[in-house]
């Protein structure tokens, strides 16, 4: 009795005009779920990786996708590592497939970048936290700033052996870096641990970093801070973190702002918020006050009969938009201050006043607030 195989694309789960991409991604999902190593002791698990990795097999190899397209299983016959059987060893090349996931569920193999075979680890980032006033926050400006870093040590350049006989090929990994693993019926890669992805062992230690390939330093460096920042804005400094243990790429700085607060101005978003006083008579009669703003003191006129909380806005005198055009703007808020202490003539005046103006909410329509009362109570 013969068993009738399952559609390649069925078994995907894709249709059948899917592109490389669409069959790639179908099948590294499927590969991570029903991998062995993930489903030890199920052998039906097993059997559906396999039939996930022969469909993929067929399906990406365009003259075999053709076959099965015109012919069905019936037009692979005869063809190598087709439907007929599962070739194991086509693994061997697949981490393009399988990307990070089997780097790190294998421990190592996939990322890092390489040199002459072996695996470069990058060097770790460091932070750097820095406070700025206010004016330098909005003007922008440039910081020297003092970095304790690890470095690759000069007489090594990194490799932290001596530079004429110090260095030579791991024996175990042969240089590659890594080594081969037959798990079951896949061929896996790993890190070599003998000489930890190098490629390399070190024979004679440098003597000067004794074999660490990097030392202790304090490094200058300038920091560029544009103009618009703010607290918590992070500036990154390429490669000027922690050098790489093995000559790798160096980590990156993370300069991290805090801004001092201002004396006149609030922030909010670009905005700019400053509060101005006027006395009770200049909010009457109106005056012009001088407002400070960062491009330089302008006059503001504060219109005739200006209320307590009024606001007034100037544009475009805010926080330039970091690395964009344009800036906030400049809001006043105006603060009425009614005199506690009054003097014998200043009393008079007032008092004279008071007796030639309707008190308030007495006015002759009847909409103010002791007109609603009176008719509430009638």
């Amino acid at each position: 009795m013969s068993v009738t195989k399952r559609d390649f694309y069925e078994i995907l789960g894709v249709d059948r005009g899917a592109d490389e991409q669409v069959l790639k991604s179908a099948y590294r999902k499927l590969a991570m779920k029903y991998h062995p190593d993930r489903n030890p002791g199920n052998a039906k698990a097993e059997e559906q990786f396999k039939e996930a990795a022969e469909a993929y097999g067929i399906l990406s190899d365009a003259q075999k996708r053709a076959a099965y397209d015109r012919f069905g299983h019936q037009g692979l016959s005869g063809m190598a590592s087709g439907g007929a059987g599962f070739d194991s060893n086509q693994f061997t090349d697949l981490n393009d497939i399988f990307g990070d996931f089997f780097g790190d569920f294998f421990g190592g193999g996939g990322g890092g970048g390489r040199k002459g075979g072996s695996r470069q680890r990058r060097g770790e980032d460091l932070r750097y936290d820095l406070e700025i006033d206010f004016e330098d926050a909005v003007r922008g400006t440039s910081v020297d700033i003092q970095i304790p870093k690890l470095d690759h040590c000069p007489r090594c350049v990194g490799t932290g052996a001596e530079k004429e006989d110090g260095l030579t090929t791991c024996s175990i990994c042969r240089g590659r870096g890594e080594q081969l693993f037959q798990q079951g019926f896949m061929t896996i890669k790993r890190t070599c641990s003998t000489c930890g992805g190098r490629g390399q062992i070190i024979r004679r230690p440098c003597t000067q970093c004794k074999g660490e390939g990097r030392l202790r330093s304090e490094k200058k460096l300038k920091v560029n801070i544009p103009a618009g920042v703010d607290t918590g804005t992070q500036l990154r400094l390429n490669g000027e973190g922690q050098a790489s243990p093995n000559g790798g790429p160096g980590g990156d700085l993370y300069v991290v702002l805090s801004v001092k607060d201002h004396p006149v101005f609030d922030r909010q978003d670009y905005d700019l918020h400053c509060t101005v006083p006027v006395n009770l008579v200049q909010a009457t009669l109106g005056t012009e006050v001088e407002i400070p703003t960062f491009e330089g003191v302008e006059p503001v006129k504060i219109p005739e009969g200006t209320q307590p909380g009024t606001q007034l806005r100037l544009k475009n005198r805010g926080v330039p938009r970091v690395n964009a055009s344009g800036r906030g703007d400049l809001f006043i808020h105006v603060e009425v201050h009614v005199p506690t202490k009054l003097s014998r003539d200043q009393r008079k005046i007032f008092e004279q006043l008071r007796d030639s103006l309707p008190a308030a909410g007495e006015e002759s329509d009847k909409g103010g607030f002791f007109g609603k009362v009176k008719d509430l109570f009638q």
